[in-house]
Protein backbone atom coordinates (compact mmCIF):
# COMPACT_ATOMS: atom_id res chain seq x y z
CA UNK A 1 0.00 0.00 0.00
CA UNK A 2 1.25 3.42 -0.96
CA UNK A 3 1.54 6.04 1.78
CA UNK A 4 1.76 9.76 1.11
CA UNK A 5 3.49 11.75 3.85
CA UNK A 6 2.99 15.53 3.77
CA UNK A 7 5.14 17.73 6.02
CA UNK A 8 8.80 17.05 6.82
CA UNK A 9 9.47 19.35 9.75
CA UNK A 10 11.29 18.46 12.96
CA UNK A 11 8.79 15.69 13.68
CA UNK A 12 7.58 14.62 10.25
CA UNK A 13 11.03 13.87 8.85
CA UNK A 14 11.59 11.20 11.50
CA UNK A 15 8.08 9.74 11.24
CA UNK A 16 8.41 9.41 7.47
CA UNK A 17 11.86 7.84 7.82
CA UNK A 18 10.45 5.08 10.04
CA UNK A 19 7.80 4.31 7.42
CA UNK A 20 10.41 4.05 4.66
CA UNK A 21 12.64 1.84 6.78
CA UNK A 22 9.58 -0.17 7.78
CA UNK A 23 9.19 -1.30 4.19
CA UNK A 24 6.23 0.84 3.16
CA UNK A 25 6.02 2.46 -0.25
CA UNK A 26 6.26 6.14 0.67
CA UNK A 27 5.81 9.30 -1.37
CA UNK A 28 6.73 12.53 0.45
CA UNK A 29 6.00 16.19 -0.08
CA UNK A 30 7.28 19.25 1.71
CA UNK A 31 7.13 22.97 0.91
CA UNK A 32 10.92 23.09 1.13
CA UNK A 33 11.77 20.27 -1.24
CA UNK A 34 15.39 19.97 -0.07
CA UNK A 35 14.20 18.45 3.21
CA UNK A 36 13.14 15.36 1.27
CA UNK A 37 16.64 14.59 -0.03
CA UNK A 38 17.55 12.19 2.78
CA UNK A 39 14.30 10.25 2.41
CA UNK A 40 14.72 10.04 -1.34
CA UNK A 41 18.12 8.42 -0.82
CA UNK A 42 16.43 5.88 1.49
CA UNK A 43 13.93 4.96 -1.20
CA UNK A 44 11.03 7.38 -0.87
CA UNK A 45 9.66 9.14 -3.91
CA UNK A 46 9.35 12.93 -3.84
CA UNK A 47 6.21 14.58 -5.19
CA UNK A 48 6.01 18.08 -6.60
CA UNK A 49 2.67 18.89 -4.96
CA UNK A 50 0.29 17.55 -2.30
CA UNK A 51 -2.13 16.45 -5.04
CA UNK A 52 0.58 14.49 -6.83
CA UNK A 53 1.70 12.87 -3.59
CA UNK A 54 -1.67 11.28 -2.84
CA UNK A 55 -2.41 9.88 -6.31
CA UNK A 56 -3.14 6.15 -5.90
CA UNK A 57 -2.32 6.37 -2.16
CA UNK A 58 -4.18 4.23 0.34
CA UNK A 59 -3.18 6.49 3.22
CA UNK A 60 -2.17 10.16 3.37
CA UNK A 61 -0.50 11.37 6.57
CA UNK A 62 -0.20 15.07 7.35
CA UNK A 63 2.25 16.47 9.90
CA UNK A 64 2.07 20.24 9.44
CA UNK A 65 2.69 23.21 11.71
CA UNK A 66 -0.77 24.65 12.21
CA UNK A 67 -4.32 25.06 10.90
CA UNK A 68 -3.26 27.43 8.13
CA UNK A 69 -0.58 25.08 6.81
CA UNK A 70 -2.95 22.11 6.82
CA UNK A 71 -5.83 24.03 5.25
CA UNK A 72 -3.68 25.34 2.41
CA UNK A 73 -2.18 21.89 1.81
CA UNK A 74 -5.60 20.26 1.87
CA UNK A 75 -7.77 22.80 0.06
CA UNK A 76 -5.41 25.25 -1.64
CA UNK A 77 -3.87 25.11 -5.09
CA UNK A 78 -2.86 21.50 -5.84
CA UNK A 79 -4.40 20.51 -2.49
CA UNK A 80 -4.62 16.83 -1.69
CA UNK A 81 -8.27 16.46 -0.59
CA UNK A 82 -9.77 16.40 -4.08
CA UNK A 83 -6.95 14.18 -5.36
CA UNK A 84 -7.14 11.56 -2.59
CA UNK A 85 -8.71 8.35 -3.97
CA UNK A 86 -12.19 7.22 -2.95
CA UNK A 87 -11.94 5.07 0.19
CA UNK A 88 -8.42 6.25 1.04
CA UNK A 89 -7.59 7.39 4.57
CA UNK A 90 -6.30 10.76 5.68
CA UNK A 91 -4.46 10.52 9.02
CA UNK A 92 -3.94 13.96 10.52
CA UNK A 93 -1.07 13.90 13.00
CA UNK A 94 -0.82 17.67 13.21
CA UNK A 95 -1.81 19.60 16.33
CA UNK A 96 -4.83 21.43 14.96
CA UNK A 97 -8.06 23.00 16.18
CA UNK A 98 -11.15 21.00 16.99
CA UNK A 99 -13.02 23.05 14.40
CA UNK A 100 -10.63 22.16 11.57
CA UNK A 101 -10.70 18.48 12.52
CA UNK A 102 -14.50 18.53 12.35
CA UNK A 103 -14.36 20.25 8.96
CA UNK A 104 -11.92 17.69 7.60
CA UNK A 105 -14.18 14.86 8.74
CA UNK A 106 -17.13 16.37 6.82
CA UNK A 107 -15.10 17.15 3.71
CA UNK A 108 -13.69 13.64 3.49
CA UNK A 109 -17.07 12.04 4.12
CA UNK A 110 -18.59 14.02 1.27
CA UNK A 111 -15.91 12.65 -1.06
CA UNK A 112 -16.19 9.04 0.07
CA UNK A 113 -12.83 9.19 1.83
CA UNK A 114 -11.92 8.22 5.40
CA UNK A 115 -10.48 10.49 8.06
CA UNK A 116 -8.95 9.86 11.47
CA UNK A 117 -7.06 12.18 13.79
CA UNK A 118 -3.86 10.73 15.22
CA UNK A 119 -1.72 13.45 16.85
CA UNK A 120 1.45 12.40 18.63
CA UNK A 121 3.13 13.14 21.94
CA UNK A 122 6.90 13.46 22.09
CA UNK A 123 9.69 15.80 21.09
CA UNK A 124 11.86 15.34 17.94
CA UNK A 125 14.29 13.04 19.73
CA UNK A 126 11.39 10.71 20.58
CA UNK A 127 10.21 10.82 16.97
CA UNK A 128 13.72 9.92 15.80
CA UNK A 129 13.83 6.95 18.18
CA UNK A 130 10.33 5.76 17.24
CA UNK A 131 9.15 6.41 20.80
CA UNK A 132 6.18 8.67 20.11
CA UNK A 133 2.82 8.04 21.74
CA UNK A 134 0.02 8.12 19.18
CA UNK A 135 -3.50 9.22 20.17
CA UNK A 136 -6.14 8.28 17.61
CA UNK A 137 -9.87 8.80 17.20
CA UNK A 138 -12.37 8.24 14.42
CA UNK A 139 -14.01 5.25 12.78
CA UNK A 140 -12.71 2.31 14.81
CA UNK A 141 -12.55 -0.05 11.82
CA UNK A 142 -10.43 2.50 9.95
CA UNK A 143 -8.11 2.89 12.92
CA UNK A 144 -7.68 -0.89 13.01
CA UNK A 145 -6.75 -0.82 9.31
CA UNK A 146 -4.06 1.75 10.07
CA UNK A 147 -2.55 0.12 13.18
CA UNK A 148 0.54 -1.18 11.41
CA UNK A 149 1.30 2.27 9.98
CA UNK A 150 0.67 4.08 13.26
CA UNK A 151 2.69 1.48 15.16
CA UNK A 152 5.68 2.02 12.88
CA UNK A 153 5.84 5.71 13.85
CA UNK A 154 5.36 5.32 17.62
CA UNK A 155 5.78 2.99 20.54
CA UNK A 156 2.14 2.82 21.63
CA UNK A 157 -1.30 3.65 20.22
CA UNK A 158 -4.14 4.98 22.36
CA UNK A 159 -7.65 5.01 20.87
CA UNK A 160 -9.82 7.74 22.41
CA UNK A 161 -13.16 7.44 20.65
CA UNK A 162 -15.10 7.31 17.41
CA UNK A 163 -15.06 11.05 16.62
CA UNK A 164 -11.77 12.42 15.24
CA UNK A 165 -11.91 15.62 17.29
CA UNK A 166 -11.66 13.54 20.48
CA UNK A 167 -8.00 12.88 19.69
CA UNK A 168 -7.44 16.57 19.02
CA UNK A 169 -8.94 17.51 22.40
CA UNK A 170 -6.65 14.99 24.11
CA UNK A 171 -3.63 16.44 22.29
CA UNK A 172 -4.53 20.03 23.17
CA UNK A 173 -5.25 19.09 26.78
CA UNK A 174 -1.94 17.25 27.02
CA UNK A 175 0.01 20.18 25.61
CA UNK A 176 -1.79 22.50 28.03
CA UNK A 177 -0.59 20.27 30.88
CA UNK A 178 2.99 20.34 29.54
CA UNK A 179 2.82 24.14 29.32
CA UNK A 180 1.57 24.19 32.93
CA UNK A 181 4.54 22.06 34.02
CA UNK A 182 6.94 24.39 32.22
CA UNK A 183 5.36 27.42 33.90
CA UNK A 184 5.54 25.93 37.40
CA UNK A 185 9.06 24.57 36.88
CA UNK A 186 10.28 27.97 35.72
CA UNK A 187 8.88 29.67 38.80
CA UNK A 188 10.12 26.98 41.22
CA UNK A 189 13.63 26.99 39.73
CA UNK A 190 13.76 30.79 39.88
CA UNK A 191 12.70 30.72 43.53
CA UNK A 192 15.40 28.24 44.51
CA UNK A 193 17.99 30.18 42.55
CA UNK A 194 17.12 33.28 44.57
CA UNK A 195 18.25 31.36 47.65
CA UNK A 196 21.49 30.26 46.03
CA UNK A 197 20.47 26.70 45.26
CA UNK A 198 22.02 25.17 42.15
CA UNK A 199 19.22 24.71 39.60
CA UNK A 200 20.47 21.38 38.28
CA UNK A 201 20.80 19.97 41.79
CA UNK A 202 17.23 21.07 42.48
CA UNK A 203 15.98 19.39 39.28
CA UNK A 204 17.95 16.22 40.06
CA UNK A 205 16.27 16.11 43.47
CA UNK A 206 12.79 16.62 41.97
CA UNK A 207 13.18 14.03 39.24
CA UNK A 208 14.69 11.45 41.59
CA UNK A 209 11.80 11.64 44.04
CA UNK A 210 8.21 12.81 43.60
CA UNK A 211 8.54 14.21 40.05
CA UNK A 212 10.21 11.39 38.13
CA UNK A 213 8.00 11.74 35.04
CA UNK A 214 9.76 12.31 31.69
CA UNK A 215 8.18 15.76 31.26
CA UNK A 216 9.85 17.00 34.46
CA UNK A 217 13.18 15.42 33.52
CA UNK A 218 13.16 16.84 30.01
CA UNK A 219 12.01 20.37 30.75
CA UNK A 220 13.67 20.58 34.15
CA UNK A 221 16.99 19.87 32.47
CA UNK A 222 16.37 22.38 29.70
CA UNK A 223 15.38 25.14 32.13
CA UNK A 224 18.19 24.44 34.61
CA UNK A 225 20.77 24.45 31.82
CA UNK A 226 19.03 27.25 29.89
CA UNK A 227 19.23 25.14 26.74
CA UNK A 228 16.50 26.89 24.79
CA UNK A 229 18.22 26.73 21.42
CA UNK A 230 18.02 24.88 19.15
CA UNK A 231 14.33 24.48 19.95
CA UNK A 232 12.62 21.10 20.03
CA UNK A 233 9.28 22.90 19.85
CA UNK A 234 9.23 26.61 19.12
CA UNK A 235 7.56 29.06 21.48
CA UNK A 236 5.28 30.41 18.75
CA UNK A 237 3.92 26.88 18.23
CA UNK A 238 3.44 26.42 21.95
CA UNK A 239 1.44 29.65 22.06
CA UNK A 240 -0.64 28.37 19.15
CA UNK A 241 -1.49 25.19 21.05
CA UNK A 242 -2.49 27.04 24.21
CA UNK A 243 -4.74 29.29 22.13
CA UNK A 244 -6.31 26.22 20.53
CA UNK A 245 -6.95 24.72 23.97
CA UNK A 246 -8.64 27.95 25.03
CA UNK A 247 -10.76 27.92 21.87
CA UNK A 248 -11.79 24.30 22.46
CA UNK A 249 -12.77 25.17 26.04
CA UNK A 250 -14.72 28.25 24.98
CA UNK A 251 -16.68 26.17 22.48
CA UNK A 252 -18.13 24.15 25.37
CA UNK A 253 -18.47 27.12 27.76
CA UNK A 254 -15.55 26.14 29.97
CA UNK A 255 -13.00 28.52 31.49
CA UNK A 256 -9.29 27.64 31.55
CA UNK A 257 -7.86 30.33 33.84
CA UNK A 258 -4.36 28.83 34.03
CA UNK A 259 -4.20 28.56 30.24
CA UNK A 260 -5.00 32.27 30.02
CA UNK A 261 -2.03 33.07 32.25
CA UNK A 262 0.26 30.83 30.22
CA UNK A 263 -0.94 32.45 26.98
CA UNK A 264 -0.12 35.91 28.34
CA UNK A 265 3.33 34.81 29.50
CA UNK A 266 4.04 33.27 26.08
CA UNK A 267 2.97 36.51 24.41
CA UNK A 268 5.27 38.46 26.73
CA UNK A 269 8.17 36.15 25.90
CA UNK A 270 7.55 36.58 22.18
CA UNK A 271 7.37 40.36 22.61
CA UNK A 272 10.82 40.13 24.22
CA UNK A 273 12.27 38.36 21.19
CA UNK A 274 12.02 34.70 22.27
CA UNK A 275 9.76 33.53 19.44
CA UNK A 276 12.29 31.16 17.88
CA UNK A 277 13.42 29.62 21.18
CA UNK A 278 12.06 26.41 22.70
CA UNK A 279 8.63 26.94 24.25
CA UNK A 280 10.13 26.26 27.69
CA UNK A 281 11.88 29.64 27.33
CA UNK A 282 8.88 31.15 29.13
CA UNK A 283 10.85 30.09 32.22
CA UNK A 284 13.22 32.95 31.40
CA UNK A 285 10.41 35.34 32.34
CA UNK A 286 10.21 33.97 35.86
CA UNK A 287 13.97 34.37 36.21
CA UNK A 288 13.93 37.90 34.80
CA UNK A 289 10.99 38.90 37.00
CA UNK A 290 12.99 37.63 39.97
CA UNK A 291 15.91 39.86 38.99
CA UNK A 292 18.06 36.92 37.91
CA UNK A 293 20.28 36.94 34.85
Amino acid sequence: MKIAFLGLGNMGIHMARHLVRGGFEVVVWNRTASKATELEKLGARVAASPAEAVLDAGIAITMLADDHALESTAFGQDGFVDALPHGAVHISSSTISVALSQRLAKEHEQRGQQYIAAPVFGRPEAAEAGKLFVVAAGNLDVIDRCRAVLGTMGQRLFVMGDKPEMANVVKLSGNFLIASVVESLGEAIALTRKYGIDPQEFVDFLTSTLFAAPVYKTYGGIIAGERYSPPGFKLRLGLKDVKLALAAAEAVDMPLPLASIIRDHALTAIARGMEELDWSATAKLAAENAGLK
